[in-house]
């Protein structure tokens, strides 16, 4: 029994350390619209009252250092500045949530205020047990002028482990941290034309991705990173990935805002080419209206409190 242990620890600690050791969001471009996972975990007869109703966060950034990162999916410009609205609400307590994102881009090399990229994501996500799911359209188009307009539809499924819930010792070594790792695979099922890689080659078939995010001190300091690789659909090999995007941030949080700092860099693999990258200091402050706190018409867990 306890060689079995050992051999399932040591497992365990070679695939963290294999996550860990890679350049790898969630707060950084928010590919996903999701937030980092929370250190509370409700209990079941608790997820009703904590179903949200209208959830999500605004954020605004600044690209400090930005010496190839485009302000347009034409790759013409540099971004400056980054603004973005999450909104989400809960269609089946938390297990299956509708969410959108909008992220606005500005052209650093005019001017920094006017907007110069839209890219709006409509989606469904859910969980069941250790698994998550993802249904989305997304559109990418600039603004201020005419020109290439990307978008696809995917379907991406991830496997998670969350410390604190599935390793039994992790929290008699680290009782006030959590440390969250997923990773999984998708499919762009339909795609007009986003990109392969980053010179605007190729179309993008397959997707991988592999997040973490290690909390340093009690959810107040995070550090955290994301690796997407995407493949060509028309490429000799389609499972092959012909390019690399990786992120590493910090967030320092603090009631319902975050500050965070984090690098960006999208490069191919399979050929020589361009290579986009930044520096990066955004503030985001998020709210959650809980259909809980919402009278419709019976008393809730919470009214029934007061």
């Amino acid at each position: 029994m306890m060689h079995q242990w050992n051999r399932r620890s040591t497992i365990r600690r070679l695939a963290l350390a294999i996550v860990l050791l890679c350049p790898t969001h969630s707060w950084a471009l928010e590919k996903y619209g999701r937030p980092l996972p929370s250190l509370e975990v409700p209990a079941e007869e608790e997820r009703l009252a904590e179903e949200s109703l209208v959830a999500g966060y605004l954020l605004t950034g600044v690209f400090a250092h930005n010496p190839s990162f485009a302000a347009r999916p034409d790759n013409t410009g540099l971004v400056g500045m980054r603004h973005m609205l999450h909104l989400e609400t809960d269609l089946y307590k938390q297990y299956v949530t509708l969410y959108t994102d909008h992220n606005f881009f500005s052209d650093r090399t005019n001017g920094w205020i006017e907007l110069s990229e839209w890219d709006g994501t409509y989606a469904l996500t859910g969980a069941a047990w250790h698994f998550n799911w993802r249904l989305q359209y997304e559109r990418d188009a600039p603004l201020d002028r005419g020109g290439v307009t990307q978008s696809y539809a995917d379907v991406l499924v991830t496997a998670q482990l969350q410390a604190i819930k599935d390793l039994p010792r992790w929290h008699q070594w680290f009782p006030h941290q959590n440390l969250t790792i997923y990773a999984g695979g998708g499919w762009l099922f339909h795609n007009q034309n986003y990109f392969a890689r980053p010179d605007n080659t190729g179309r993008a078939l397959l997707r991988y991705v592999a997040h973490t995010d290690v909390d340093l001190y009690q959810n107040r300091i995070v550090l955290y990173g994301d690796v997407n690789l995407f493949t060509d659909r028309d490429g000799g090999n389609q499972a092959k990935p012909t390019e690399l995007d990786w992120i590493v941030g910090l967030a320092v949080r603090w009631r319902q805002s975050e500050l965070a700092v984090y690098y960006e860099q999208d490069q191919p693999l399979d050929r020589g080419g361009l290579i986009q990258k930044y520096l990066a200091v955004q503030l985001r402050v998020s709210f959650d209206i809980s259909k809980g706190d919402i009278d419709f018409g019976r008393s809730s867990p919470q009214a029934a409190k007061r």
